[in-house]
């Protein structure tokens, strides 16, 4: 007999026998896993009738269990670096060399990019290998979900250690929009089998195949909805790119804490170290008062964007015992909590992070008002305005130290830098926590809430 679900209409039966099962065991680990279970109703619309909602209770990132590199806008100085070569010897070397661990305390690997490079078919069984020299031979999952995939790891890890998988989970993001592939597909119904040539970004930033709304013109269907100005963009860029300087005063000090220089190809005979954010506009209210939207009536100009960049950066996972033994300081205590996704209506994808944050919130118990600390994947202005006002929070007080706006956004790792400096804002605040969100293309987001302390 398989299990009934109430709904307003009456009781339904499970029907799939393998969401009955779920359904079953939905008081223990196996199901409690922190997602949301959904079932679909004699419409073929979808039902959240079925919600299976409980936060994460066994999975701990050790305290600076974590780097990041610096994002270096495209065609700069990560551009010659195959980004499924750089990712895994950028972290080889950030084990051996900033934490004297061996990488091979890693049982389980995922490996997240977005934009196709040569070797990309292996990459991620290639990252564990680089990664660990082959003394130990580990799995690995290719994952890509735009500018999500970072947040979707973490989640994805949290997951497989609720369920007592492994002990020690590495989420590695590496992605380089520096000379994208320019790629044919086979049509052989084509006019004498000519083939169908894509560009790899800039074909995709110009919104996808089933709606062609390039990115820009989904921040102003948000922006329009909300009755927002050029002018509230503006003080939002503004004051993004006021605290991104906070980030580098004392010679950098907070970027420190967490940043870690890849060694990056020059020519065919050098190498040198990035060590800082490159192709950051200086910016200042008389200069984004003076610059134009970038079409007639918009609300964004080019100041209010985000620019497409390269980079990479690794966070260790485990249970909170080996998060202590691994920690740099065992007293500072960091908890993955919740994770919240969602997709909006076609074409207004910096809408998307509100639905997002507020699952997240809904599964771990918490309010706005709870938040300590707030970081957002923000491409657009109306992304931070429309979270914002959405939330009930302050536009003006989220994202200390930078976020992508300013810094570039070189989308598989992008949401794990950004979470990186959330742990690090809240330890600086002595604990407390912390909401991470943003969107992706196809109109989605993820969001994902920890707590530090």
């Amino acid at each position: 007999m398989y299990p009934q679900l109430q709904s307003k209409t009456g009781p339904r039966q499970i029907r799939n026998p393998r969401l009955a099962l779920i359904h079953k065991l939905r008081g223990n680990a196996v199901a409690g896993i922190g997602c949301c279970l959904v079932v679909g109703n004699e419409k073929g619309q979808n039902s959240t009738e079925a919600r299976i909602m409980q936060t994460y209770t066994k999975a701990y990132i050790p305290y600076g269990g974590y780097y990041s590199t610096p994002f270096c806008r495209w065609q700069m100085s990560m551009q010659h670096d195959n980004a499924c070569l750089l990712g895994p010897k950028t972290a080889r070397r950030w084990f051996l060399e900033k934490k004297s661990l061996d990488p091979t305390i890693i049982d389980y690997l995922y490996f997240g990019t977005t934009v196709a490079q040569h070797y990309w078919f292996h990459s991620h069984q290639m990252a564990g290998a680089i990664l660990t020299d082959n003394q130990k031979f580990v799995p690995g999952l290719f994952i890509h979900q735009a500018c999500s995939t970072s947040t979707t790891i973490l989640n994805l890890i949290a997951k497989d250690l609720e369920l007592g998988v492994y002990n020690v989970g590495y989420g590695l993001m590496s992605d380089r929009c520096s000379n994208g592939p320019h790629t044919t597909w086979a049509d052989p119904l084509g006019p004498g089998g000519q083939p169908v040539r894509e560009d790899w970004n800039m074909d995709n930033f110009g919104g996808p195949p089933i709606l062609r709304v390039a990115m820009a013109e989904t921040a102003e269907n948000v922006a329009k909805e909300m009755g927002l100005t050029k002018e509230e963009c503006d003080a939002v860029v503004l004051r993004r790119y006021e605290q991104y300087q906070d980030a580098l005063k004392d010679d950098r000090a907070f970027q420190k804490r967490y940043m870690f220089a890849p060694l990056c190809i020059v020519d065919k005979k050098r190498t040198k170290l990035v060590e800082e954010d490159e192709g950051w506009t200086k910016t200042t209210a008389e200069g984004l008062a003076a610059l134009k939207p970038f079409r007639h009536g918009a609300t964004h100009s080019f100041g209010a964007q985000t620019f497409p960049a390269d980079g990479n950066c690794g966070i260790i996972v485990t249970t909170r015992d080996r998060a202590k033994e691994l920690s740099a300081d065992p007293s500072i205590e960091i908890q993955i909590i919740s994770y919240g996704f969602a997709r909006v209506k076609p074409a207004f994808m910096p809408a998307a992070p509100v639905p997002a944050a507020q699952m997240a919130l809904d599964i771990a118990g918490l309010k706005a008002a709870d938040i300590r600390a707030v970081k957002t994947h923000n491409p657009f202005a109306a992304n931070d305005l429309n979270l914002a006002r959405k939330l009930g929070i302050d536009v003006m007080t989220i994202d200390n130290y930078g976020c992508s706006l300013i810094y570039g956004h070189p989308q598989g790792p992008t949401a794990g830098r950004g979470i990186i400096e959330m742990i690090e804002e809240l330890t600086i605040l002595g604990g407390g926590y912390g909401l991470f969100a943003g969107c992706a293309a196809g109109d989605t987001a993820a969001a994902l809430i920890v707590k530090v302390g």
